[in-house]
């Protein structure tokens, strides 16, 4: 099992960003795309190849972000029409979340086998994402579905800030 770690509120204004393993070693790098349209967030390994891409699609009534690994869609995150509390479905074949992803502490599983798992640390170096890759092979998924859910957290969290 690997575990990895991702800042709590990764989204400055720079939207730079490193994804470390248990010894504090930058393992993936994320860049956001700064006051450009689409919004885009790219991952990229130690190399800096690129491994993932997550979108937001703007010309759209709610927000949608799309997730793309190794050149290939694999999930959808779209806000679901709510007159109350903010409400988001997560679209991927063969992969179910299990928990309350909102609060960053579920599961991830791909044909009912658990192949992840997402937790909050308090204590680590600062507050983070804890995450457990069960599946290496699901790996780049996993960190793209990560850096997926808080870009939806950030946007919801910016346009409830502009509506008050």
């Amino acid at each position: 099992m690997k575990q990895l770690y991702m800042k709590q509120k990764v989204f400055s204004l720079s939207g730079k960003f490193t994804v470390k393993d248990q010894q504090e070693r930058d393992v993936y790098y994320v860049e956001g795309s700064f006051m450009k349209i689409p919004k885009t967030f790219t991952i990229m390994n130690i190399k800096r190849d690129e491994v993932a891409l997550i979108t937001k699609k703007v010309f759209s009534f709610l927000p949608k972000f799309f997730v793309e690994v190794n050149g290939r869609e694999v999930l959808t995150i779209k806000k679901e029409f709510s007159f109350f509390k903010a409400r988001y479905t997560i679209d991927a074949v063969g992969i179910e979340i299990h928990g309350n992803w909102w609060d960053m502490d579920f599961q991830v599983l791909q044909h009912g086998k658990i192949i992840g798992k997402v937790s909050k640390e308090w204590f680590t170096w600062g507050d983070s994402y804890k995450v457990q890759i069960l599946n290496e092979d699901m790996e780049s998924i996993m960190i793209a579905l990560v850096v997926a859910i808080d870009c939806v957290k950030a946007d919801q969290a910016a346009a409830s800030s502009a509506a008050t």
